[in-house]
């Protein structure tokens, strides 16, 4: 899939190192309060290094990259199950533009590319998440349609 200069495909085996160096941006963008910036980064990869060494039928990772074919950015997919419905939606499980690629329209091509491969299995609906604190994606996915559904309240017990 194209989207102006910028091209999604499949990850392969030798995006590994780009995808997992790029993941650790997850931490820059300030974990909510009871998180630490390494947990949300570990967490992320883990998913990340099990999809490359056993990737599910349910699940995808697209890498977005310019015409030159320099990486920009990765989104993982996965197939999810509606909580009030039963129904099966594709989900963003993690969405990630390099620091060098903000801008470029990385993101937005990622994101209708997770429409595309959701809409080709039949989904109705596309989820993701975010940090309530991290404004700039939320400005990013209410630009291209998205809307806030539920919130998800914690409370850590001593």
């Amino acid at each position: 899939m194209t989207s102006g200069s910028v091209r999604v495909r499949e990850a392969r085996p030798d995006d590994r190192a780009f995808v997992m160096e790029a993941a650790e941006r997850l931490g820059e963008f300030g974990p909510p309060p009871g998180r630490t910036a390494g947990e949300i980064v570990e967490g992320e990869t883990r998913t990340l290094a099990r999809h490359f060494a056993t990737p599910s039928p349910l699940e995808t990772l697209l890498l977005a990259e310019d015409a030159a074919g320099r990486r920009l950015g990765f989104a993982f997919l996965e197939a999810a199950v509606d909580y009030f419905t039963g129904e099966s939606h594709g989900h963003v499980g993690i969405l990630v533009v390099a620091k060098s690629a903000q801008g470029t329209g990385a993101g937005s091509a990622l994101l209708a590319a997770a429409e595309s491969w959701s809409k080709a299995r039949g989904f109705r609906r596309l989820t993701l998440n975010v940090f309530a604190g991290n404004r700039h994606a939320r400005e990013v996915y209410e630009h291209v349609g998205f809307a806030a559904e539920t919130l998800r309240y914690v409370k850590y017990l001593e």
